[in-house]
């Protein structure tokens, strides 16, 4: 009898060992299951930040690409100006000399010089430089610097009466700004236009 109880307690114990180790290795094939699932949501998760990465890169290369086509020539395009600048400048001085003043020479120098100044700005224009408008413009920071304020009364004040140096832009880009000079109001008339409003202010009174 005491060797079949112990023969008994013996199975319950192989029993429970069994179904303990049952229950561990479906446990562990559980964790099989879920490791591999969050590894390749992982790797999923680093191959599509890895791509968009590449996708960024692509496009600033090409917007680098393209920016190098259109505008590769831009310094040199804003040291040609200085070619415009010196004919400019030759013809004041040539128009400034009192012993060429009035002269035949004086003229067909001048000619030859406006020649050649629109043969460049006909170069330019070819290659997408053009000249910005600014006499009789209204000032604009995006085209246009003020160096100096003229009195002027038949202008709006920030009207540009006057160019010193040409502005240029290069496609969608400044080369480099006008240099202007603008309209402001006379003194006299301020003082004409502030006696009006005491004026006005006090009929209303």
């Amino acid at each position: 009898m005491e060797k079949d109880h112990n023969s008994k307690i013996e199975e319950n114990k192989t029993d429970k060992t069994d179904t303990s180790d049952i229950n561990e290795n479906e446990k562990t094939e559980e964790k099989k299951k879920v490791i591999p699932e969050k590894k390749i949501n992982e790797l999923e998760d680093k191959l599509a930040r890895t791509l968009a990465e590449m996708e960024n890169q692509r496009r600033r290369f090409e917007k680098e690409k393209d920016d190098a086509y259109e505008y590769g020539g831009f310094s040199f395009a804003r040291e040609a100006l200085n070619l415009i600048d010196n004919l400019e400048r030759a013809k004041q001085s040539l128009k400034n000399d009192d012993k060429l003043k009035n002269t035949d020479i004086l003229q067909k120098v001048i000619e030859h010089l406006d020649i050649i100044n629109k043969d460049l700005i006909s170069i330019f224009k070819k290659n997408n430089v053009e000249q910005i408008e600014a006499i009789n413009k209204k000032l604009d920071p995006n085209f246009h610097q003020a160096m100096i304020e003229i009195e002027d009364d038949k202008k709006e004040p920030g009207t540009i009466i006057q160019e010193i140096q040409k502005g240029f832009t290069l496609k969608d880009r400044l080369l480099r700004p006008s240099l202007v000079g603008v309209s402001k109001k006379s003194s006299s008339q301020k003082t004409k236009v502030i006696n009006d409003k005491k004026s006005e202010e006090n009929q209303d009174i």
